[in-house]
């Protein structure tokens, strides 16, 4: 974030680890306006910023919390979000990536990429395009009065023959001032939903299981991870770096560039690349 001089390469960073992250918006503001975007560029970038961190941190809940968010931006309005989340039980970290030209939506298949040192068993991913009839489900189920979803919840508890791990992941309390408020609001979709301020964690669950339990739309439950450590990671997590998979691997794709059908000005450009990856103690 230092070493990236604003007026020399018209890139801004924005955002960072823990509190830091908070003045996001405010950067933003301050950096777009350095680079003279428009007022309507700068808000678009601040929705950004704010979206992609309530779909990772609440449409997609995989038990990892996030603790770094960084939002970077170029003089033509085009951004990067990279953020990072911690599971608080095994140490590990999960990064999730963002790319303002392959974001078609907010709310389905956003990102560019997740990284992390394991695949979980069960995720709620709301943005999985598996998830479209949940999602406009839960925004029926918010149009409706909330003494109609309390209704709906407890008549979850009276039907013995549900998936008895799906009730146990409903919340225990749900904010009714909240509901109100959404019900007031009117959301048009799914995206707007999340974006009112309060929704969370907790309610987005307990609108996915509604829709689930009493409505048959059911959300995804398959971890969105796309890249896992092949390799192993240079502190030792998830295991210790296996120079010999690692040597093998480097041998693999170089010989795949080699004798790739391409011209020599783009095998010699992919060969520099894969050289840049590598160690330089492992290159020969």
């Amino acid at each position: 974030k230092e070493a990236i001089n604003l007026s020399e390469y018209g890139i801004a960073v924005a955002g960072g680890k823990g509190s830091v992250s908070r003045r996001t918006p405010d950067e933003i503001r301050r950096f777009g306006d350095i680079l003279s975007l428009s007022d309507s560029k700068i808000d678009s970038m601040i929705y950004a910023s704010r979206m992609t961190a309530k779909v990772d941190n609440s449409a997609i809940q995989d038990g990892y919390n996030l603790y770094h968010h960084v939002f970077i931006f170029s003089e033509d309005g085009k951004w990067v979000v990279i953020q990072q989340g911690m599971n608080e039980e095994n140490r590990y970290a999960r990064r999730y990536h963002w790319l303002s030209d392959d974001v078609r939506s907010f709310v389905e298949e956003p990102h560019s990429g997740i990284a992390g040192c394991e695949k979980r068993e069960k995720v709620l991913n709301m943005v999985a395009e598996e998830s479209e009839d949940c999602r406009k489900t839960c925004v029926d189920i918010v149009k409706e009065k909330p003494n109609k979803i309390f209704r709906s919840i407890k008549n979850i508890g009276y039907q013995k023959t549900l998936d008895e791990e799906k009730t146990l992941f409903m919340p225990l309390n749900i904010n009714w001032s909240l509901m109100k408020k959404i019900y007031d609001f009117q959301p048009r979709n799914y995206e707007e939903l999340l974006s009112i301020r309060g929704v969370g964690p907790k309610t987005v669950r307990a609108l996915a299981l509604i829709s689930d339990l009493v409505y048959g739309s059911e959300p995804s439950w398959k971890d969105p991870i796309k890249f896992t450590f092949a390799v192993g990671g240079k502190d030792g997590v998830p295991y210790p770096v296996d120079r010999k998979v690692m040597d093998e691997t480097i041998e693999i794709l170089r010989n795949g560039i080699e004798e790739a059908k391409i011209g020599n000005e783009d095998k010699l450009r992919a060969l520099r690349r894969l050289r840049s990856l590598i160690p330089k103690e492992r290159q020969i």
